[in-house]
């Protein structure tokens, strides 16, 4: 067999063994983008007991309860929902630090934390995710010390006194959030 014309460095026995790769078709061959939004769901203390704690505030509906509804929400959705609870400060400060370049959106109710603490306001900002504040109560309701969110201005927005019905509607809200002002639409 003669040499390529081609290849410079054709040996005897014909052309190089190595074969060019054949161009892949438009959009393949490129790293796929991931196929559903990774939307982290935190909530702060006593959420745990929710359904038991005071239900003429918060509800019936347990956050076992409210999380299911998210899923099933999430799954038509084209989201892929996390969630995480903990009674202890540190502790969601280091899983919003953890979330870093991990989530698309986070979802946070902070309970009591809301009102108080700085440092996971700073944990939020360090995260950079876009996020929404949930309540199941209406602050603007309730006593005066509630009325102060430390977070307020460090998330998209805010939604208030729907009970567990208002995590749909912040999951609902980050997605949208997500399509149109993050440009994450092609997933």
């Amino acid at each position: 067999m003669p040499p390529s014309r081609k290849s410079s460095h054709a040996s005897p026995r014909g052309p190089s063994p190595r074969k060019r790769r054949p161009k892949a078709p438009p959009g393949e061959g490129r790293r796929k983008p991931r196929e559903a939004y990774r939307i982290l769901f935190i909530d702060g203390p006593n959420l745990n007991v929710l359904g038991k704690r005071e239900p003429g505030v918060y509800g019936e509906k347990t956050l076992a309860g409210v999380r299911r509804d998210v899923n099933e929400v999430a799954l038509r959705e084209g989201a892929s929902v996390t969630f995480y609870q903990s009674n202890h400060e540190g502790e969601i400060v280091t899983r919003l630090q953890k979330a870093r370049d991990k989530a698309d959106g986070l979802v946070i109710n902070p309970g009591g934390y809301t009102h108080s603490s700085v440092s996971i306001r700073d944990a939020l900002l360090y995260a950079g995710i876009p996020s929404v504040e949930v309540h199941l109560s209406n602050l603007a309701r309730r006593e005066p010390f509630r009325k102060q969110s430390l977070i307020e201005d460090v998330v998209v927005g805010r939604i208030s006194g729907f009970g567990g019905f208002g995590y749909v509607l912040a999951l609902h809200a980050i997605l949208d959030h997500l399509r149109r002002e993050v440009g994450i639409a092609s997933r």
